[in-house]
C-alpha cells in the first residue's frame, strides 16, 4: 500500500472534544479507507495533546496507517508518530528532519504557490500540500487556489501532492483528476452522519481515477 496516496483525514478538536470521540471517529475513518491521519489541535493543553497523540499513534500503527502531527515536531518525536506536517511559519524542513530522522515523513503547506512547493521539494519534503481549492469551513480566509495548480505541480514535482480546502465527495474526483495524490478532509468527513461510509465514498473517488 502506498503510504502517501488516498484519503488524508485531519482531526478537529471541536468535532472531537474528548478521547473516546476522537478515537472512535478516527477508527471509523480508518475502517472506511483513510490512509493518512493527521492530529491537529492548536488549543488544548500540552498534557492532553500528548495523551491523544499517543493514543492515535497506537491506533494507526495497529491498522498500518500513517500518523502525522500538525506543526509540532517535538510532539511528533515524543509520541512516535511517522512524521509531521509543517506550515510556512513553523520549523524549517531541515530542523524537522534532524529531529525526527531520515525515515520520518515531512509534509509542507504551500498554499497556492508553486514556488513554495519547489523549494520544499528541494529540501526533501516527502509531500507538499496546496489549497484551499474550495470554500473551507476550517480555514474560511484561505486564499483560493485553482485546480490547474495541481496539474502544473504534477508535471514538475516528483513528490506526492495533497489537495486541501473544502473538498467533498462531490468534488473529490475532479480534484484527483487534476493531479492530487491525496485529498485532505476535515468537516466533510468527521461531520458526516456515517464517517465510515463517507470515507468509503472518498476512497472510491480514487478508484474511479485509476
Amino acid at each position: 500500500m502506498n503510504r502517501l496516496h488516498g484519503l488524508y483525514a485531519i482531526t478537529d478538536n471541536i468535532l472531537m472534544p474528548d478521547d473516546p470521540t476522537l478515537l472512535s471517529q478516527v477508527h471509523a475513518a480508518i475502517l472506511g479507507g483513510a490512509r493518512v491521519i493527521q492530529y491537529r489541535d492548536k488549543t488544548s493543553e500540552t498534557e492532553k495533546r500528548y495523551r491523544q497523540a499517543c493514543l492515535l499513534n497506537e491506533l494507526c500503527r495497529k491498522h498500518q496507517r500513517t500518523f502525522l502531527i500538525n506543526d509540532d515536531v517535538q510532539l511528533a518525536q515524543q509520541c512516535g508518530a511517522h512524521g509531521v506536517h509543517i506550515g510556512q511559519k513553523d520549523s524549517p524542513i531541515e530542523e524537522a528532519r534532524q529531529a525526527l530522522g531520515r525515515s520520518a515523513i515531512i509534509g509542507v503547506t504551500c498554499h497556492d504557490q508553486l514556488s513554495l512547493a519547489t523549494k520544499a521539494a528541494l529540501a526533501c519534503a516527502d509531500y507538499v500540500a496546496f489549497g484551499a481549492f474550495y470554500p473551507s469551513k476550517t480555514k474560511p480566509d484561505a486564499k483560493p487556489a485553482p485546480l490547474s495548480l495541481l496539474t502544473e505541480a504534477k508535471s514538475i514535482l516528483s513528490c506526492p501532492i495533497v489537495a486541501i480546502g473544502g473538498i467533498t465527495v462531490d468534488n473529490a474526483s475532479q480534484t484527483i483528476t487534476a493531479g492530487a495524490d491525496m485529498i485532505a478532509v476535515v468537516h466533510s468527513l468527521f461531520a458526516a452522519e456515517s464517517i465510515t461510509q463517507q470515507a468509503e465514498a472518498f476512497a472510491l473517488a480514487f478508484n474511479w481515477n485509476e
